[in-house]
């Protein structure tokens, strides 16, 4: 075959096709017949080439790369992906929260912050935000939190009120309804916005002592953000913007990086903190706990396939290597069943075997059969035995990652800190983190938001929640909508 001639096309068993236009019928104007059987083939997968959607993070896109190691930390943790130098491959998946996967780039909303890394120890998986908070802390409310953001039984439409009704009945979701009708509602692109672990995490290192830390990871691109109506306008003539920006910065070898820096408070501190640190609304002061410099992330390969590579890729916080352990965030807690569950539904329960999902690294287990397995199973399947299959070594791999806990079984809001007011913090962001401009954008955000759709008492909530966070851009949000 001459090097030019192209490639003769397959059934998806190999097997050459007579022609890739035309369906097998009797006569030329005839009846199709049954036994075309590639013509079958291709409508069958066809009907089937759309896996369910992410319930939340449906919108997104992503890439390849690596992360480097340039600060010894190994004070803290244990974990190789973090010894000094060390380099590791990895996946990004960058992704809106609450639109479908048609929705536009860029409505304004919380960006996903998805890494996995391929290290030496198996996957570690960190799923965070371009927001260093959440709104809500506790999971019982996550499920009723994304409807809230969802369209509607009725209309089919997303709705304002449905949103303010839930956030002004929520005190706590005021510090990310803050940083969500500012400035970085709406970052300019993925390449231009921080990405945060927001939970906090435990490290263990070497000698078993333990700390708690939260991630940062720094755009090295500069924060950058689109107003409201340049949001608006990019989402009617280019509703995958940030998709198409990430990918044709890669291609055009302008190669995006993040500069991961670590908070990193002494276990013991956590027992006696002005605020409960694993409160998911809440920041850790810099002041108290200055980042630290871990290293350098950088995308460099674009996917090949989205489908397979985007789309099947399953991030979930319960992969945990040796070194890194979970908090007792109550979301967090959640997280570690929501996420793995949700990509057994999605993808199968063999997911872990989607090349994009494989760790580098052997894999001794005893799951065994399913839909879509693809990997060989070898006896014995059954522990313990005695025929030389796999075997824990505690010895080798202690369970160090962990916490004392006491007390009875309650459902019950986190035990009352002195600084757990709920717009604390969210009072500071406005007041001394943003500045006029940024306030004056944060009014016009908030009450073009509101001015769409949402009834009364949800409105009057809704000022009330805003003059709880300042008062003065409380009344000037209020003005602004009453047109007075």
């Amino acid at each position: 075959m001459a090097k030019d001639a192209p490639k003769p096309t397959t059934t998806d068993a190999g097997i050459p096709v007579s022609s890739d236009e035309y369906s097998l019928t009797v006569g030329a104007d005839g009846p199709i017949l049954l036994q075309d059987h590639y013509l079958i083939e291709q409508m069958a997968n066809f009907n089937r080439e759309r896996i369910p959607e992410r319930q939340p993070h449906a919108k997104g896109g992503g890439a390849f790369g690596h992360f480097q190691v340039t600060q010894d930390v190994s004070q803290y943790t244990k974990a190789a992906v973090f010894q000094p130098g060390t380099r590791t491959d990895m996946l990004v998946r960058f992704s809106t929260v609450a639109g479908e996967r048609g929705s536009p780039d860029t409505w304004r909303d919380p960006r996903g912050f998805a890494l996995k890394f391929y290290t030496s120890e198996g996957n570690y998986d960190l799923v965070g935000n371009n927001t260093p908070v959440f709104f809500i802390r506790d999971p019982m409310k996550f499920q009723h939190f994304i409807r809230s953001q969802k369209r509607r039984a009725d209309t089919n439409l997303r709705d304002h009120d449905m949103q303010w009704d839930f956030w002004s009945l929520s005190p706590e979701s005021a510090h990310q309804v803050a940083w969500l009708m500012g400035d970085r509602g709406i970052p300019k692109t993925w390449r231009h916005m921080n990405g945060y672990s927001s939970h906090a995490y435990m490290w263990v290192n070497a000698k078993g002592q333990r700390f708690w830390v939260k991630y940062h990871f720094k755009t090295d691109q500069g924060i950058d953000f689109l107003t409201q109506a340049e949001a608006d306008r990019l989402a009617g003539e280019d509703g995958d913007y940030h998709t198409r920006d990430l990918y044709d910065a890669i291609k055009r070898g302008d190669h995006p990086s993040w500069t991961l820096r670590m908070q990193v408070m002494p276990y013991e501190d956590a027992k006696t903190y002005r605020f409960n640190p694993f409160d998911l609304t809440k920041v850790w002061p810099h002041a108290d706990y200055p980042l630290i410099e871990v290293g350098k992330m950088t995308l460099d390969r674009n996917p090949a396939d989205y489908h397979t590579e985007i789309e099947q890729a399953a991030f979930e916080p319960n992969n945990l290597v040796p070194g890194i352990g979970v908090s007792p965030d109550k979301m967090l807690l959640g997280r570690l069943f929501s996420y793995s569950d949700s990509h057994r539904h999605r993808l199968g329960v063999n997911y872990k075997q989607i090349p994009v999902n494989q760790p580098k690294v052997p894999v001794h287990s005893y799951s065994k059969d399913g839909a879509m397995r693809m990997q060989n199973v070898s006896d014995p399947v059954y522990a313990p035995n005695s025929k030389g299959g796999p075997k824990a070594d505690p010895e080798r791999y202690p369970y160090m990652e962990k916490w004392e806990a006491s007390g009875e079984f309650m459902h019950a809001a986190y035990t009352p800190h002195k600084e757990d007011d709920d717009f604390v913090q969210p009072g500071t962001l406005v007041r001394e983190v943003m500045d006029d401009a940024a306030r004056d954008r944060l009014v016009s955000n908030v009450v073009g938001h509101l001015k769409a759709g949402v009834t009364q008492p949800v409105l009057e909530r809704a000022f009330e929640y805003w003059r709880n966070i300042d008062q003065a851009i409380g009344d000037r949000i209020a003005k602004g909508v009453k047109g007075a």
